[in-house]
């Protein structure tokens, strides 16, 4: 993986980390993953800082998580960021990951009474760069939304372009991760009410409200697409359907995704490009644009802190901003 080393500077002597530290960590990465649920991925990644963490005390001679002191945690991250072996530093937010996961094992051992102090209270994580969402405006969304496919021969919407429609109005309508999106099943629409079932990070499942235009998108899907899609298949209850009838993938929804962009003219390729977290963002923004609580932005996104959510707060004042400069008499000095 990019930006990623097995050990840090001065871990890679082949000093083993002691059993005592070792079943810390374990006992651990058991607490993230029956009690807060992580997801395997973030499971993995902690894994790896604590592995790198544990090289580092071993390098040490610390055999013991109550010998550790401030410094050491300081130096261990301290060099995470540096270049050392040939090996490049960690991104920013790589090494901050890391932080919180040395972080989050000091409070646990305390918690759990296998230390008497946390030597890592005061210990500050590196800043990583704030990069805010990118959002389109919402006439760049209705021309993307508006990019169905082509019509076939008989002048009727074509079963997949019925299909790509409703997933981006899906997308855009309920502000959905990607894989919430294809892994979302027929039971978990409910037409009637307006309502869907989407299933999160983390095991967590939330219901979120789908507006009238994605309804009706998917109304049109489930009746006059699906059902000939499904005759392809084997039986899968999801929702959204590939040309064999099997589950789309999110690689297929993304390249759904990217015809469509490229349809509408908007940009595919580079920082900027189009991509299925675009839709998530500009749900959030225009919903906040539009006086949405950040609090029930939170909720509807899944989110499990408000401070996440807050980041798309700042993409509306920087709008605002923009709005000022060129619309007041005196904004410009």
């Amino acid at each position: 993986m990019t930006g990623e080393r097995p050990t840090p500077d001065g871990a890679g002597g082949g000093e083993q980390p002691a059993p005592a530290l070792r079943r810390a960590v374990r006992g651990y990465l058991d607490h993230l993953t029956v009690e807060r649920g992580l997801a395997a991925n973030t499971l993995a990644s902690y894994r790896r800082d604590l592995d790198r963490y544990l090289g580092s005390l071993a390098a040490a001679g610390v055999t013991d998580l109550s010998a550790v002191s401030a410094e050491e945690i300081e130096r261990h991250l301290a060099r995470l960021r540096a270049s050392a072996d040939g090996h490049p530093p960690l991104a920013v937010s790589s090494a901050a990951r890391a932080a919180s996961a040395v972080r989050g094992l000091h409070r646990f051992a305390l918690r759990e009474g296998l230390t008497g102090a946390d030597p890592s209270r005061d210990v500050r994580p590196p800043a990583a760069s704030r990069r805010l969402p990118r959002a389109l405006p919402l006439d760049d969304v209705v021309a993307l939304l508006e990019t169905a496919g082509p019509v076939d021969a008989a002048g009727d919407t074509a079963p997949l372009a019925l299909r790509d429609r409703a997933l981006l109005e899906f997308l855009y309508g309920t502000g959905a991760r990607i894989s919430e999106a294809v892994g979302a099943a027929v039971d978990d629409v409910d037409l009637d009410d307006g309502v869907t079932v989407l299933r999160g990070k983390g095991g967590r499942t939330r219901l979120v409200p789908i507006g009238g235009y994605a309804l009706r998108a998917l109304g049109a899907y489930l009746v006059r697409a699906r059902p000939g899609l499904a005759a392809a298949g084997r039986g899968t209850p999801a929702i959204f359907l590939n040309a064999r009838g099997g589950p789309l993938t999110r690689q297929g929804a993304w390249g759904i995704l990217r015809r469509a962009a490229q349809r509408a003219g908007l940009t595919v390729d580079g920082p900027r490009a189009v991509s299925p977290h675009t839709l998530r963002h500009s749900y959030a923004t225009h919903l906040l644009d539009g006086g949405a609580d950040v609090r029930v932005v939170q909720e509807l996104l899944g989110h499990a802190s408000v401070t996440t959510t807050q980041v798309y707060t700042l993409v509306t004042v920087e709008r605002l901003r923009e709005v000022y400069a060129t619309a007041h008499p005196r904004a410009l000095h």
